[in-house]
């Protein structure tokens, strides 16, 4: 395709297609030569930088694991370089492409694995490559910088758009995905959010924009939103694709298992109308508050492992997909690239038409904490959970939190409501607190049991419940930190009511070190939580060290040993932030 002289027709004469970041891919290749230097490898800046039309005599063999949906970009790009001296040093380039589903190649990585399977991986996102970084034992990857682009919508068939003001009308996030969730809306459907960067993107952006709106009333209708739409959740973009209604005249309307919209890619609905024909196109919105976008890193895996042939072989793959032959490979498989023309007719296939704003600037990417809270929230929305949560109640809770001019357990209390506030009726929580011989000679009492919020209980419910028992905790005075025993006895707890379907986990709160001399050991409490640990049905345990006299090694090691994670804070109004991370961290392993 290379470069184009014109737009589609149907986008008017005024339309105009921005250059979209072309410093990021001079940048990135850049940084990849820069790696291959530093591994000890010579990178020729020649005219004849990569040597193809000519014959080769040994062959640099790479493996690359890629996203499913650019996968066949890069066989053509991969057999396009076979036949030239691509590799340098007068070798050609043999690269085998394998498609593999992002979210599952991130979570190899991370447990430490890929190392001898592949040298490349193109995942959709950069969130995986963050999500591998994340990884106590990850295998190393080094991004190299992106390759093409692609923003996401929401796809419709021709009859539900029309209802939509299709083109014409524009629409927020908020207002597209709200309108399309309404009574009497199409039929809405989108991929899992924890396995589709696709998904997970669009409902940060969702979110997001949700948020703006005044406390809880926002992350009310987040929720909600996000409800709605899990029940109509494929795993994958790719089986996202095989539930479009086929009859784009409605008539097919009565079939519930069909979506009439799809929270899409732009390069998903450019596959899906070169495939569908004139006869089932779909049409795509672009938000007008700006589209999150997949933006496929070309990473290294394992840099220091690769041999200088493959490091050097790696950056001239990539240098070719940056050349007018690589991207016009790229283009013809409906992604956006730096050719100043690439948007338009990559788009006119994919379903946009003027004035949907296909050409603006996408949205401002998703930072860090932001999807963090969201896959919080998707994660206790749409799977309930089955939460107990133990808190400190020994006399040091009672010490002030520095610039607050509350308690470290005043604190802890507001934290532990706005995170309850986080949960829906469908979900379990309890309450234990513990410190010393608080009953008995037990180190723990049980406050409220775990049950389900929105049950009643006397003239209130589960949640009213737990409200108030959170706002009555108090510290002991005189009383220590009884941490071994009330943990053991949570965990056992928690493990024998076991609910399937369910989220199960412990949360702990602490403020110290164990100091009952009549407890279990360390080493004791450990062996007995690897004992009651059950991959098939896990019961991660989340441990929150709050303050300066707590230790961090103790309580990872503790959480550790049953697949869960210990976090360490200065201040007690994180934890609700902590506790949303921990369960994005403990589905992720699960999964």
């Amino acid at each position: 395709m290379g470069r184009h002289s014109s737009s589609p027709e149907a986008y008017g004469p005024s339309a105009t297609a921005p250059r979209p970041r072309p410093r990021r891919r001079s940048v990135a290749v850049a940084t990849a030569l820069v790696l291959v230097v530093a591994a000890g490898t010579a990178v020729a800046l020649g005219t004849d930088l990569l040597g193809l039309g000519h014959g080769c005599g040994d062959r640099v063999h790479l493996d690359l694991v890629a996203s499913p949906d650019v996968a066949p970009a890069l066989k053509d790009a991969a057999e396009h370089a076979r036949g030239g001296r691509a590799a340098g040093n007068g070798a050609c380039l043999d690269i085998t492409v394998t498609a593999r589903p992002s979210y599952q190649v991130a979570e190899a990585l991370r447990s430490g694995g890929g190392k001898d399977e592949y040298q490349v991986w193109v995942p959709d996102s950069d969130l995986w490559l963050r999500r591998v970084s994340r990884g106590a034992g990850a295998t190393e990857v080094t991004a190299a910088g992106d390759i093409a682009s692609s923003p996401i919508g929401v796809g419709m068939v021709p009859s539900a758009a029309k209802k939509f003001g299709w083109p014409d009308k524009t629409y927020s996030w908020s207002g597209l995905i709200g309108s399309a969730l309404s009574d009497g809306g199409p039929r809405l459907g989108a991929a899992d959010p924890a396995r589709s960067a696709t998904g997970l993107l669009a409902l940060t952006r969702l979110a997001t924009a949700t948020g703006k709106k005044s406390g809880q009333e926002g992350n009310t209708e987040a929720a909600a939103m996000a409800k709605a739409l899990s029940r109509r959740t494929c795993d994958t973009d790719a089986q996202l694709l095989d539930t479009v209604a086929r009859d784009t005249s409605g008539t097919e309307g009565g079939n519930p298992r069909r979506n009439e919209a799809l929270i899409m890619s732009e390069q998903a609905a450019f596959t899906y109308n070169a495939q569908a024909g004139d006869g089932g196109r779909l049409d795509l919105f672009y938000p007008k508050d700006g589209s999150p976008e997949l933006d496929y890193p070309f990473a290294l895996v394992d840099q220091a492992g690769m041999s200088d042939g493959q490091s050097q072989a790696a950056v001239r793959f990539m240098t070719l997909l940056g050349s007018d032959g690589g991207r016009a490979i790229l283009e013809k498989h409906g992604f956006r690239t730096t050719d100043d023309d690439s948007p338009g007719p990559v788009a006119a296939q994919a379903g946009a038409r003027s004035p949907q704003p296909y050409t603006e600037p996408t949205s401002r990417p998703a930072t860090d904490q932001q999807v963090d809270e969201t896959l919080g929230m998707w994660t206790i929305t749409v799977q309930s959970a089955r939460i107990t949560t133990v808190v400190d109640a020994s006399a040091s809770m009672a010490e002030p939190v520095p610039g607050r001019g509350q308690s470290r357990m005043e604190v802890t209390k507001q934290s532990m409501l706005k995170a309850l506030a986080t949960f829906t009726p469908e979900d379990q929580i309890g309450l234990w607190e513990f410190s010393t011989r608080l009953d008995g000679s037990r180190d723990y009492r049980k406050l409220v049991p775990t049950e389900r919020l929105g049950d009643h209980v006397g003239a209130g419910t589960q949640r009213d419940r737990l409200t108030t028992a959170f706002r009555t905790l108090r510290p002991v005075p005189g009383g220590a930190t009884g941490l071994y025993d009330t943990t053991l006895a949570a965990y056992k707890e928690a493990t024998r009511t076991y609910h399937d379907g369910m989220f199960n986990a412990v949360v702990v709160v602490t403020d110290g070190v164990n100091q009952d001399d009549h407890s279990i050991s360390r080493s004791d409490l450990l062996h007995q939580l690897r004992g009651l640990a059950d991959p098939r049905h896990p019961v991660p345990l989340i441990v929150i060290a709050v303050g300066p006299d707590t230790d961090k090694d103790e309580i990872q090691q503790i959480a550790e040993a049953t697949g869960g994670s210990g976090h360490q804070v200065t201040d007690p109004g994180d934890i609700q932030q902590v506790i949303l991370k921990a369960i994005i961290e403990a589905g992720a392993s699960a999964g």
